[in-house]
C-alpha cells in the first residue's frame, strides 16, 4: 500500500502533479486512486471529464482507466451516508434560534466534516485493500495541515472530554424538557459520533507510517511560495509525516532566451538555490513550464515524464524525518541527524523566525514554530550522529 500526500500553497500545481502522478501509477499496473481534499474540486477539470457526469457518481471512485480512479467527494452525499443524525440535530438546534429552516441546515454542516469524511475514506480503502496507491490532492496549506490534526483532537475528545458529556446529558435531559425549548442530544448523536471515531481507528497510524505514507511539497520558485512551502515543511515534520520529495514547478526551460524573461530566469535559479539550502537533504524535482495548459491524459501523462523521468513515482526518495522537534524541561530541542559533524565546523545563527546553520560549504534554514522561535538562546551540542540544538530563554522565564 502507497498512500501519497500533495500538498503546499494554492495555484502551484498540485492537481495537475498528484494527477500525473496518478497516470504513471496506473500505467504501471497499480490500482490508483486521487482524491481531492479540496473543497474546490478541480480533478475533473484535468482530465477534461463532463463535471455532470461526476457529479452523478455522487461522490463515489470515478473510473479512468482501467487502473486508474479519481474521487471528488460530495458533501450532501457524506451527510446522508456519515453525518446524518449530527447534521439533524445541529440544524433542529440552529432552526430552534429563530433560524429559517433551510439556512440552518446549511450552517450545519461545520468544519471539519468534509475533512473527517475523507480520512473515512481513507481508512476504508486501506482495510479493504481495495487500492494499491492513493495520491491525495491536498487543499491549500493550512486546510492541510487541519485535515491531517483531526484523528489527533478526535483521540483526545473521545478519551477525556466525550464520555463525561454524554452522561451529563442523559442526566440533565429530562430535567431540561421540563425547563426549556431547546433540545438537548439524544443518546442516538452520541452513538453517531462514537460510531464515526471507530471507523477513524488506526488512520492516524497509517499516515505517519512512512513505509506506507509520504508527503510531497509542490512549489514554484518564488519568494513567497518558498516561504509559505518552509512552513508546510516545518508543520508536516511536527505531524511526524515524511517528506519526501519538493517539486518545483513551472520552472522557466533553458530554451526561453528572450530578454522580456531575464530578470525572471535569474530570480528563478536564485530561489532554486535557495530550495536546495532550505529543504536538504530532501531532493528538489524541478518541473519545466509547460508551453500550454496541463488538460487531458495525454498532457498529464507527458507532465509525469517530466517530473520523473525514469524514477518509479512511487519510490520513497527519503526514508525518514529530516528534524525532530521536542520539548524536554521547559527547553526546546532540535535534533538533526549529522553523522561526522564537528564542532570547529558549526555555525549557528538565528534570524526572526528563521533558524541558518552553516557548516562548512553545507548551509541550511529551518522555519521555526512561533513559541520557538520566541526563545533568544541558542545552543548546539554533538551526540553523534546527531546535531541537538537547544533553545532556552524568552520574555517567560
Amino acid at each position: 500500500m502507497r498512500i501519497i500526500f500533495f500538498a503546499g500553497k494554492g495555484g502551484v500545481g498540485k492537481t495537475s502533479v498528484a494527477a500525473a502522478t496518478g497516470v504513471r501509477s496506473a500505467e504501471m499496473g497499480q490500482r490508483t486512486l486521487v482524491m481531492s481534499l479540496d473543497v474546490a474540486h478541480s480533478l475533473a477539470d484535468v482530465f477534461d471529464l463532463n463535471q455532470e457526469l461526476l457529479d452523478r457518481h455522487q461522490g463515489r471512485p470515478f473510473k479512468i482507466t482501467d487502473n486508474l480512479y479519481i474521487q471528488e467527494m460530495d458533501i450532501q452525499e457524506e451527510i446522508g451516508r456519515n453525518w446524518r443524525r449530527i447534521h439533524g440535530y445541529l440544524s433542529g438546534l440552529l432552526n430552534t434560534s429563530g433560524l429559517d429552516e433551510v439556512l440552518a441546515e446549511e450552517l450545519a454542516i461545520l468544519p471539519g466534516m468534509e475533512e473527517i469524511s475523507l480520512l473515512l475514506y481513507i481508512n476504508q480503502y486501506v482495510r479493504q485493500r481495495r487500492f494499491d496507491v492513493i495520491l491525495l490532492d491536498c487543499a491549500p496549506t493550512g486546510e492541510s495541515l487541519r485535515f491531517i490534526s483531526i484523528p489527533t483532537t478526535l483521540e483526545w475528545y473521545m478519551k477525556k472530554v466525550f464520555k463525561m458529556e454524554r452522561t451529563l446529558v442523559k442526566v440533565a435531559r429530562p430535567l431540561a424538557k421540563r425547563l426549556y425549548d431547546v433540545p438537548l442530544p439524544d443518546d442516538g448523536y452520541f452513538q453517531a459520533i462514537e460510531d464515526l471515531c471507530d471507523r477513524l481507528k488506526g488512520v492516524d497510524q497509517v499516515l505517519c507510517d512512512p513505509t506506507v505514507t509520504t508527503v510531497r511539497l509542490v512549489a514554484n520558485p518564488e519568494k513567497v511560495v518558498l516561504k509559505e512551502t518552509q512552513r508546510a515543511f516545518m508543520y508536516f515534520c511536527l505531524y511526524k509525516m515524511c517528506i519526501d520529495a519538493v517539486i518545483m514547478n513551472r520552472v522557466l526551460p533553458d530554451q526561453v532566451r528572450d530578454v522580456y524573461f531575464t530578470d525572471w530566469r535569474k530570480g528563478q535559479k536564485y530561489n532554486l538555490r535557495k530550495a536546495e539550502e532550505y529543504f536538504h537533504p530532501v531532493p528538489i524535482l524541478p518541473v519545466d513550464l509547460f508551453g500550454a495548459e496541463i488538460v487531458g491524459y495525454d498532457s498529464l501523462k507527458a507532465l509525469s515524464e517530466r517530473i520523473y523521468g525514469a524514477t518509479d513515482p512511487l519510490e520513497r526518495f527519503v526514508a525518514e524525518e529530516p528534524y525532530q522537534l521536542i520539548k524536554q524541561d521547559g527547553h526546546y530541542c532540535l535534533k538533526l541527524k549529522l553523522p561526522f559533524v564537528v564542532r570547529e565546523h558549526i555555525d549557528l545563527s538565528k534570524i526572526s523566525d528563521e533558524l541558518v546553520l552553516r557548516i562548512g560549504s553545507y548551509k541550511r534554514h529551518i522555519l521555526l514554530p512561533r513559541q520557538v522561535a520566541a526563545r533568544t538562546t541558542v545552543k548546539a551540542k554533538i551526540e553523534e550522529p546527531y546535531l541537538n540544538i537547544t533553545f532556552s530563554g524568552g520574555k517567560h522565564e
